[in-house]
C-alpha cells in the first residue's frame, strides 16, 4: 500500500463491542494472539499483553516512525519491551505492522519478520517467537530484553547514542538523527536497580527523547506487589529529574495519547508515565498473579473471548482488516519520513561529503582503512608499563581515527586510563562530548554501554575487574546479542596489593572465559595491549573484556621474543628451546614475564623450555587442531600455568596432574600487603615457576 492510499477497511466481528470500532478489533487482535499463543505453548506470560495492548497500539498506530519495509532505518523511533516476558505483545505488534524480515547477511529476505505461523510455534524450538525477546534473532527486535530492567538501561545508552549522533552529524538543514526512544516496563523493572541506575544518569543527561511507560499493576509472581514493594515510583522519578505523567486506566487510549503528545512537546527532561492497569484484563483471572506467569487455561481462554465479544472456538484469529489497517497507520507515517531522510542524505553526501563518508562506516560497522596507524609499537624497556597505562596509550591513538569509540568509566577514569585527551565530557550541556561518566554505576553502565553498541557506536565500558560482579549481566547479555562492546576491566589480580582481597578478582576470569561468546584478553606487556585493542576493534559483532594491570609490566624485547601480533590468535610461542621442549610454561598478562624470566633460569639449568602466551582462550579455540597442536605438542605433557587467580579451566590445556600437569593459581582469596609479599606467599616468582617446572618433568617422565 502506498503512503497516499487511505486504510483498509476493518469488518467488524459480530457481536464485538456495539461500535465494532477498528480501535478496539486491533487491540483485542493483540490480546486474544497473545493469550492463543501461550495456552499452545503452555508455557508464558499473557497478562501484561492482555493488560497492556491499548498502549501499545496507541505507540505504534499513532506515535512511532518507523518504516515496516526498512526496520534497519537509522532515524527510526526505538521501542524497547523491558518487560520481556510479555514477548508476545511485541511479536503481536511486529506481526500487524508488516515489518519485514532482515536477513543475517543484511538483505532482506522476502517475508515476514513474524508470521501468524511463527505465533503458532511461539517458545519452540527454532522459531522466530522465543520467550523473550532476540535480538538478531527477530527483526523488529531492539534489544535482547530478558533480565528485568535491562531494556530499561539498554535505552538510555539508545537515546544517548542519538543525542551523540545527532551532536556529530546534524547540520542545518540536515537532521540526520531526531528520533526518540520508546520503553514499556513493569513493576518487576522499577525493583531491580539497574534501572534506577539507569533513570537517574537519564535525567542528569535530560534525556528528553526517552519515554519510559510504567505498567503499574501491582502484581508478581509471588502475589500483590505489596509483598516487597509499595513505594510511590513517580515520585521517585521527579526526583530524578523526569517528567512524570499518570494514567488511570491503561484501556484511556485517548489519554495514553495525551501523556505521548506531552512527551514530544517536552524538551528538557525524560517522561516517564505511570499508567494503572489490570494484569489478564478482560479474563476470569484478571487482577490475580494467576495471570502472570502460566497460561490462562482452555476455559478460561474462551470465556475471556466472550467477554471480548470474540468468537470462542477461533485461534490465532485476525478479523478482516486489523493487520491492513495497523500496517498503513504506520506506513502512512514513517514512509514519507524516511523517503524524506533517504532524499536529505542524498543532498547531505554532495555538501558533507566527509561526514556522509564516516557515517556509511559507523552505520555497516565497519573501520576506516587506516584505522590503527597511529597505534603505537612499544620499545623494550624492563621497567616496562602497567596494562593500563599502555592500554590508555592505544585508545588515545586509535580514537584520532574512529570518531565513533565513544566511552567512560564507572567514576574510576582516572585509575582505568580509559579516558580521551583533549576530548570533552558527555553532559547534557553537551552532548558532543566523547568521555562519558556513568557514575558509580557499574549494571547501570554495562546496560547503557550496550545501548549505545545497539545504535552502531563502538561503546566501551571500564571499572576494577572485581566489580564485574556488579555487572556481568550486561556483559553476557553484550555476547548474547553479539555486540562490539569493549569491557575495560583494570586491578585484575592480586597485584592490587594493599587494597586486599575485597579488591583482588580471584573467580573473575573464570567467570569471564565461560561466557560464550565473550573474547576475554589478559595481555602480558604494552605490545599485547596494542594487540588487544586491535583485536576488540576489528570485529563489531563480537565483545571483548581487556583485562589489565594496576602495576607494571616489563616490556619484552621482540627481538628476542616473537612479535605480539600472536595476540590475534589467542596462544602463541613467546620463547623456545632447540628441538622438542621438556616442559611448556603458560601464562598471562602480568605472570608472563615471570614465566619468561623462569626460562632463562631452566635453560642455565640444561632444561628445555617453551614459553607460551595465552592471552586469550577464545582466540586460541578459534584456531585449527594443527595450530593449536604446534604451539601444545601434544607429546609434551609436563606443563605449567601460572596465573595470579583461580585455576579454574586451566586443566584443558595443563592436562592431569597425575601425567605432569601443574598450575601455580590462586585457591584462596588474597590479602593485603604490598605485591612483592604477596607474590612470595603465593609462589608466583621465577624460583618457584622453575621448582614446580621440574616437577612437572618428573611426573610426566
Amino acid at each position: 500500500m502506498s503512503s497516499s492510499e487511505a486504510p483498509a477497511a476493518v469488518k467488524p466481528v459480530p457481536g464485538l463491542h456495539e461500535d465494532g470500532s477498528p480501535e478496539r478489533l486491533a487491540i483485542d487482535t493483540i490480546r486474544t494472539l497473545s493469550m492463543d499463543a501461550v495456552q499452545k505453548a503452555n508455557s508464558g506470560h499473557p497478562g501484561t499483553p492482555m493488560a497492556l495492548a491499548p498502549v501499545g497500539w496507541t505507540i505504534w498506530s499513532q506515535f512511532l516512525r518507523y518504516d515496516p519495509a526498512h526496520a534497519d532505518w537509522p532515524n527510526r523511533d526505538r521501542f524497547v519491551l523491558s518487560v520481556g516476558h510479555a514477548s508476545m505483545l511485541l511479536y503481536s505488534l511486529i506481526h500487524l505492522a508488516g515489518i519485514e524480515e532482515i536477513g543475517a547477511d543484511g538483505e532482506k529476505s522476502g517475508k515476514e519478520a513474524v508470521s501468524l505461523a511463527d505465533i503458532e510455534q511461539f517458545r519452540q524450538l527454532s522459531s522466530k517467537t522465543p520467550g523473550h525477546p532476540e535480538y538478531r534473532h527477530t527483526t523488529g527486535v531492539e534489544t535482547t530484553t530478558g533480565p528485568l530492567g535491562a531494556g530499561c538501561g539498554n535505552s538510555v545508552g539508545m537515546a544517548i547514542a542519538e543525542r551523540w549522533l545527532a551532536a556529530r552529524y546534524n547540520k542545518p538543514g540536515f537532521p540526520v538523527y531526531d528520533h526518540d526512544v520508546y520503553v514499556l516496563c513493569g513493576d518487576g523493572d522499577m525493583m531491580e536497580g539497574v534501572s534506577a541506575e539507569a533513570a537517574s544518569l537519564a535525567g542528569h543527561l535530560k534525556l528528553s527523547n526517552l519515554c519510559w511507560i510504567y505498567d503499574s499493576n501491582h502484581i508478581s509472581i509471588e502475589g500483590g506487589t505489596d509483598l516487597a514493594f509499595d513505594e510511590d515510583v513517580g515520585l521517585r522519578f521527579k526526583a530524578y529529574g523526569w517528567n512524570v505523567l499518570h494514567i488511570d486506566d491503561a484501556n484511556d487510549t485517548g489519554a495514553i495519547a495525551a501523556a505521548l503528545r506531552t512527551f514530544r512537546e517536552t524538551n528538557d527532561k525524560p517522561t516517564f508515565i505511570v499508567v494503572h492497569s489490570v494484569i489478564g484484563w478482560g479474563s476470569p483471572k484478571a487482577g490475580s498473579e494467576k495471570a502472570h506467569g502460566e497460561p490462562l487455561g482452555e476455559d478460561n481462554v474462551r470465556a475471556t473471548k466472550k467477554a471480548y465479544g470474540w468468537p470462542e472456538d477461533k485461534s490465532f484469529y485476525v478479523p478482516d482488516g486489523v493487520a491492513e489497517a495497523f500496517k498503513a497507520s504506520i506506513v502512512e507515517r514513517g514512509r514519507p519520513l524516511r523517503d524524506e531522510w533517504v532524499a536529505m542524505m542524498d543532498r547531505y553526501r554532495a555538501e558533507h561529503p566527509e561526514l556522509a563518508a564516516e557515517l556509511d562506516l559507523l552505520l555497516k560497522d565497519e573501520l576506516p582503512a587506516d584505522w590503527d596507524a597511529d597505534i603505537p609499537e612499544f620499545p623494550a624497556d624492563e621497567k616496562g608499563l602497567a596494562s593500563r597505562d599502555s592500554s590508555g596509550k592505544v585508545l588515545n591513538a586509535l580514537v584520532k581515527r574512529v570518531p565513533w569509540v565513544v566511552g567512560g568509566s564507572a567514576d574510576l577514569a582516572p585509575s582505568t586510563k580509559t579516558d580521551i585527551k583533549g576530548a570533552d565530557s558527555f553532559e547534557a550541556s553537551n552532548y558532543a562530548g566523547r568521555n562519558f561518566h556513568f557514575g558509580v554505576r557499574e549494571h547501570g553502565m554495562g546496560a547503557v554501554v550496550n545501548g549505545m553498541a545497539l545504535s552502531h557506536l563502538r561503546s566501551y565500558g571500564s571499572t576494577f575487574l572485581v566489580f564485574l560482579d556488579y555487572m556481568r549481566a550486561p556483559v553476557r547479555l553484550s555476547a548474547i546479542m553479539e555486540l562490539g562492546a569493549v569491557w575495560v576491566f583494570t586491578h585484575d589480580s592480586i597485584g592490587v596489593g594493599e587494597d586486599g582481597p575485597t579488591h583482588q578478582p580471584i573467580e573473575h576470569l573464570a567467570t569471564m572465559r565461560a561466557i560464550p561468546g565473550l573474547d576475554t584478553i589478559r595481555p602480558g606487556d604494552a605490545n599485547e595491549v596494542a594487540w588487544a585493542w586491535r583485536a576488540a576493534l576489528e570485529k563489531a559483532d563480537r565483545p571483548t573484556a581487556l583485562v589489565l594491570s594496576r602495576q607494571a609490566l616489563p616490556t619484552l624485547d621482540r627481538s628476542k621474543y616473537a612479535s605480539a601480533e600472536g595476540v590475534m590468535k589467542g596462544g602463541y610461542v613467546l620463547a623456545d628451546c632447540d628441538g622438542e621442549p621438556e616442559v611448556i610454561l603458560m601464562a598471562t598478562g602480568s605472570e608472563l614475564a615471570l614465566v619468561a624470566a623462569a626460562h632463562e633460569t631452566l635453560k642455565g639449568q640444561g632444561v628445555r623450555s617453551r614459553v607460551v602466551s595465552m592471552p586469550s582462550w577464545f582466540r586460541f579455540e578459534l584456531q585449527d587442531q594443527e595450530y593449536q597442536d604446534a604451539v601444545l605438542p601434544p607429546g609434551v605433557h609436563a606443563r605449567v600455568a601460572v596465573e595470579m587467580a583461580g585455576s579454574m579451566g586451566w586443566d584443558r590445556y595443563v592436562g592431569r596432574a597425575s601425567t605432569g600437569g601443574r598450575t601455580i593459581t590462586m585457591s584462596t582469596f588474597g590479602a593485603s600487603a604490598p605485591l612483592a609479599k604477596l607474590q612470595d606467599k603465593y609462589g608466583f616468582t621465577s624460583d618457584n615457576v622453575a621448582k614446580v617446572a621440574r616437577e612437572a618433568m618428573e611426573a610426566a617422565s
